[in-house]
């Protein structure tokens, strides 16, 4: 597991869902404190919700800067789900109340910053930082999925938190398309057309 050297700040970023029909994609940034570390950081898919839940706030409390943000189901309809992820993990780097030296993103993708910034596949298991920027961009979103559920029940998305489970897609024909839903995804286009 990538730490960082105490002298050189690295920055993790990672998003979290590009793959949900519903909902805003969530991107996280995080620099850790060397002299502070979190135990148990992990790629935030392989830890159980209530790991997750138990370190996204020593997470919070302990990173020397962290921030989180998002891109809108308009943003996500209006440039692709790329761009609109792109998009959310360059505001979650400039929400940061301090700059690092180095940008270190999960995947392939880099967004365009004023910062030097690198590509690590799968760095959400090898880079602390990303991984600790993984749980805190699931937990946001998964939060944002809640509290959409508390308004619209009927979707069942504190259950699948958006994702084209069979059960979603039911209730998503039964109820027909609002507007939290991602309309250029496929089977939310394809009902659209069918209406």
């Amino acid at each position: 597991m990538i730490l960082g050297t105490a002298g050189c700040l690295i920055c993790g970023v990672d998003e979290a869902g590009r793959g949900p029909l519903a909902g805003p994609v969530f991107a996280a940034a995080v620099i850790l404190d060397a002299n502070n570390p979190v135990e148990g950081l992990a790629d935030s898919k392989k830890l159980t919700e209530k790991a997750r839940d138990r370190l996204a706030p020593l997470i919070r409390e302990r990173a020397l800067a962290w921030a989180v943000a998002c891109a809108s189901v308009e943003e996500i309809d209006a440039m692709n789900i790329l761009q609109a992820t792109l998009l959310a993990m360059c505001r979650a780097v400039q929400g940061l109340a301090r700059l690092p030296d180095e940008v270190l993103v999960d995947g392939p993708h880099c967004p365009r910053l004023d910062l030097p910034v690198r590509a690590v596949i799968k760095g959400d298991s090898t880079v602390a930082a990303i991984s600790a920027a993984s749980i805190l961009a699931k937990t946001a979103r998964d939060a944002e999925m809640l509290r959409l559920h508390e308004l619209h029940p009927q979707y069942g998305l504190d259950r699948h938190k958006g994702y084209p489970t069979a059960a979603h897609l039911a209730a998503l024909r039964e109820h027909g398309v609002i507007g939290i839903y991602r309309r250029s995804f496929a089977p939310v286009r394809n009902l659209l057309n069918k209406a």
